[in-house]
């Protein structure tokens, strides 16, 4: 597996795995667009074919960073996609010398908070409603740097 970041040419491959992943609540290309253009950071995992197995964003701010995806194509879960991804964000919030990453995960999505909890978040609030159109709430978590 190799991460680098994420290329404006490559986010049409990555939307297959949006949709798979979020169903109704999958982002769109002018979505990702808008992230690569206000200099987010974004990474994307490819196997030794350069096939998108999974992708990640981070938004920096003055002192914080919020984690704002990680998705894996399914045949590609629980391989440590995820982990390396969310490994990679959080060197990339330690670089720019933040004091706490955010998140927001479905409530009902249990593997993506366990996942989380082994890396110190640990959840701060609830969004009731948050992800739309299934009006799924979503859990607010929070790490320390």
């Amino acid at each position: 597996m190799k991460i680098e970041r994420l290329r404006w040419w490559q986010i049409e491959d990555l939307l297959p795995i949006e949709k798979e992943v979020f169903g109704a609540e999958a982002w769109t290309a002018p979505m990702f667009w808008n992230e690569l253009a206000n200099g987010h950071h974004y990474l994307v995992a490819t196997d030794d074919n350069g096939a998108i197995l999974g992708y990640a964003g981070l938004a920096v701010g003055k002192g914080e960073a919020w984690i704002n995806n990680i998705a894996v194509r399914r045949e590609s879960q629980r391989r440590g996609v995820g982990r390396a991804l969310l490994e990679r964000l959080l060197d990339e919030a330690r670089r720019h010398q933040v004091r706490q990453v955010l998140l927001e995960v479905a409530a009902e999505n249990a593997p993506a908070q366990k996942l989380y909890a082994t890396y110190g978040f640990e959840v701060i609030g609830v969004r009731r409603g948050y992800y739309q159109p299934s009006n799924t709430d979503a859990l607010v978590m929070q790490m320390e740097l």
